[in-house]
């Protein structure tokens, strides 16, 4: 049963649990990723398919998909799925189309000339989970973003099925947005291919996209080595709500997110005592019809809260504070709380903006920050997926009429080469 706290002070310990769920360091988990990251690095390919062999699949049916196998996917598919697909596609590419940014020149009157360049990356690394957890609303939010900043070559990496197959939902995503290749391999290893790059798998200059906690501790080890998106913790979704809320709705979306996984949160922020007890009663009695019942019923017992707050102003005060992932604001007037919620990944506004609808069809990015990064972290966007680097141009005279502060400053600093190098020029010029 889903707990109900007064903000009263009594909610602070609740959060601070919500808070340090997914902050604590598995040493193991990260003896056993340090172990296969040294092997890949090592053996490369054969560790690979070694690992591949004992995790998931003794016989897979190949390492790279073939490219007519991706296409069959596409041609085979349920033509509803492809036609779905397809309507979200079209929504995520508008969104992002508008992140694309531009370089810029600027030529000064002394003749000076300034600017920046901005380009794709050239390889980028996507890992998609496999078995049940293999979403191919997952393959579009990050591809998609990944193909409009001009990335050149994405190669997704992702678990084989138990008979040695490729998920062919995977593969009908990946043919719609353009991944190039595909590798059946999943978990550390796969990552530690990507970040390294052997014989058969590319070096990738980043690595995104979900996984177990493997996954997430291996893209962990390998930053700074390899690109990443960040560091996923359990999915969230914080709900605030008037008394105008439909408890109806507001339950389905608190489970909709406690159905991912039993450290999953899910809280519910209200001002009304009656909206609290029929939420209560609306999980009650929808929750027994849902397929993932048990995993709900830990999530909301152990994270989840229904927090009684005395006005809206403090429900936003409490929710800055925990910097959801998701967050629904179901009130009278829901646009006025755009600018008072600063600490989220995603806002979703009024009583038909629920949260899966941001997972699949909307067109914002559902790759967001988690356990109370959103107070530092962006989603997922085009600009996870660019680089920019400035250039100069300075004409004898320009560098003449800055070269004194150069030197001045230089000196200061006792870096007396760097100095040097205007001076040399000085000789010349002056």
């Amino acid at each position: 049963m889903i707990r109900k706290i007064y903000a009263d002070g009594s909610e602070i310990e609740f959060l601070r649990e919500v808070e340090k769920r997914s902050s604590e360091t598995n040493k193991k988990v990260e003896e056993t990723v340090g172990r296969i990251i040294e092997d890949v690095k090592a053996n490369g390919d054969e560790a690979v398919k070694r690992y591949t062999e004992e995790f998931d699949c003794p016989d897979c049916e190949y390492y790279e998909v073939p490219r007519d196998i991706i296409n069959d996917a596409l041609t085979e598919a349920d033509p509803k799925l492809v036609d779905a697909l397809l309507n979200c596609v079209e929504k995520i590419t508008d969104f992002h189309q508008r992140q694309k940014q531009n370089g810029y020149m600027i030529t000064n009157e002394d003749g000076s000339i300034l600017g920046q360049r901005v380009r794709g990356l050239d390889k980028v690394g996507l890992y998609v989970p496999g078995g049940t957890a293999a979403y191919p609303s997952s393959v579009l939010m990050n591809a998609i973003p990944a193909k409009i900043a001009g990335v050149k070559e994405i190669i997704m990496v992702t678990p084989p099925l138990k008979d040695g197959t490729p998920n062919k939902d995977i593969l009908l995503a990946s043919a719609l947005c353009g991944v190039d290749r595909i590798f059946l391999c999943g978990g550390a290893q796969a990552v530690a291919a990507l970040a390294f790059g052997t014989e058969e798998i590319p070096k990738v200059s980043k690595i995104v996209g979900p996984g177990n906690i493997y996954v997430a501790t291996a893209k962990k080890m390998l930053y700074g080595t390899v690109d990443i998106d960040m560091i996923a913790g359990p999915s969230e979704i914080l709900v605030i709500a008037d008394g105008t809320a439909n408890p109806k709705y507001v339950a389905a979306d608190l489970m909709s997110q406690a159905e991912h996984d039993k450290l999953a949160s899910a809280i519910l922020i209200t001002t009304s005592e009656k909206i609290a007890d029929d939420v209560t009663k609306e999980i009650e009695r929808q929750s027994k019809q849902l397929s993932r019942k048990n995993i709900i019923d830990f999530s909301l017992d152990n994270y989840g809260a229904i927090i009684i707050a005395n006005d809206m102003m403090q429900a936003c005060d409490i929710a800055n504070r925990l910097a959801p992932e998701h967050l629904e604001v179901v009130a009278e007037n829901p646009l006025e709380f755009i600018g008072k919620l600063d600490n989220v990944g995603s806002l979703f506004l009024g009583q038909y903006a629920p949260e899966p609808l941001g997972d699949y069809y909307a067109g914002p990015n559902h790759v967001l920050p988690t356990s109370g990064t959103a107070r530092f972290f962006s989603p997922l966007s085009v600009d996870s997926f660019i680089k920019k680097s400035g250039y100069i141009y300075y004409t004898a005279a320009a560098l003449n009429e800055a070269a004194d502060d150069i030197i001045l400053v230089a000196e200061k600093e006792r870096l007396t080469a760097h100095a040097n190098s205007i001076k040399v020029r000085m000789e010349d010029i002056r």
